[in-house]
């Protein structure tokens, strides 16, 4: 691992302008827990540290106005134990303790949650030139095509990439709208969650929304009637500690025994955060029956596009779509 220096400014501002003094090789750093294995596999190699861990106001949980209000530093540990968040949204709670470990909620922000960076084993294991990675080395082409792919994802794909996005937590937030409020050298700025993560199309080293020097400080999630009849449901290799095969944030708003509202965001089978319009739509009007759950899960799916050893992620995703629909609408009821 290279030499680097190392900053811990006090408030977010203050971080803003550590970052811009330290030039284009600065990286934030809150918990740690991906930074530094990507620092160790040689794919980050930063010149300087701006430690955001301990910023004045950014470990904020509040659950009592109309919009839900996560403080960038507030721990994943830290969410998913709030008895609010359980009570009425669900999703949001089993989105963080299905995510990782005890030891790693208790360490990494949700901040830095949204931020992660694929698991692609091409693009984790072939620093140096071992393998080629459109998203490490832009422009050196892309192994997992014609590769190795039965991880990779299925919709969102380009000619440069199939690089799945990793995160559970960012999911559970597309399906119910959130915004992500962040800080930077022109000030603050809203971004709504669908606008945050990019497709690879051509660039897919620029995965964020971000600009140079911009930092996440807040999350915000609006009310809805919806939270308490939801879900997320999540398909791995392993229960523990494992990423998602195919996973799926469902939520929805059932009256006179139909799906009045819907909210449908895939996990595990995209290059981002993939809500699902078409399942939702599929399913708005009816009976939350299994035969509408499948149909609905086989509607998400329609776009979809295999490779050579990723194909079975198809039905397993609009199953486990599918799952979750059963799982909301059981919640309703009770």
């Amino acid at each position: 691992m290279r030499a680097f220096s190392y900053s811990r400014p006090r408030t977010p501002e203050a971080a803003v302008a550590a970052f811009t003094d330290a030039g284009a090789g600065a990286r934030y750093i809150a918990g740690g827990t991906t930074l530094f294995d990507l620092m160790k596999l040689n794919v980050e190699r930063p010149t300087h540290l701006v430690d955001v861990s301990e910023l004045h106001g950014t470990d904020l949980i509040e659950t009592s106005g109309d919009v839900l209000r996560f403080g960038a530093g507030a721990r994943m540990a830290d969410i998913a134990d709030d008895e609010t968040i359980k009570r009425e949204y669900p999703l949001l709670a089993e989105s963080l303790w299905r995510a990782a470990s005890q030891q790693l909620r208790n360490m990494a922000s949700v901040g830095g949650n949204l931020l992660q960076r694929t698991r692609c084993p091409y693009f984790r294991n072939g620093a140096g030139g071992v393998y080629p990675c459109n998203k490490r080395d832009p422009g050196t082409g892309c192994a997992a095509i014609d590769g190795l792919d039965r991880g990779q994802a299925v919709l969102g794909t380009s000619g440069a990439c199939t690089a799945v996005s990793p995160g559970d937590w960012p999911v559970a937030l597309t399906a119910l709208d959130a915004d992500i409020v962040v800080l930077g050298p022109q000030g603050n700025r809203t971004i709504p969650i669908a606008d945050f993560y990019l497709l690879p199309q051509d660039t897919p080293d620029r995965e964020f929304s971000l600009e140079p020097g911009e930092l996440v400080i807040e999350i915000r999630v609006p009310r809805t009637a919806a939270g308490r009849a939801s879900t997320y449901h999540k398909v791995r290799d392993r229960e523990s500690y494992a990423f998602a095969l195919a996973a799926a944030a469902v939520a929805l708003r059932i009256e006179g025994g139909q799906v009045r509202q819907a909210h449908i965001a895939l996990g595990g089978i995209a290059t981002k955060p993939w809500r699902s319009q078409e399942a939702e739509a599929s399913l708005r009007g009816k009976a939350p029956t299994r035969e509408n759950a499948l149909a609905a899960g086989r509607a998400a799916l329609a776009g979809a596009k295999a490779g050579r050893h990723n194909g079975f992620k198809i039905d397993l995703a609009a199953n486990t779509i599918a799952d979750a629909i059963s799982i909301a609408a059981e919640r309703s009821a009770s």
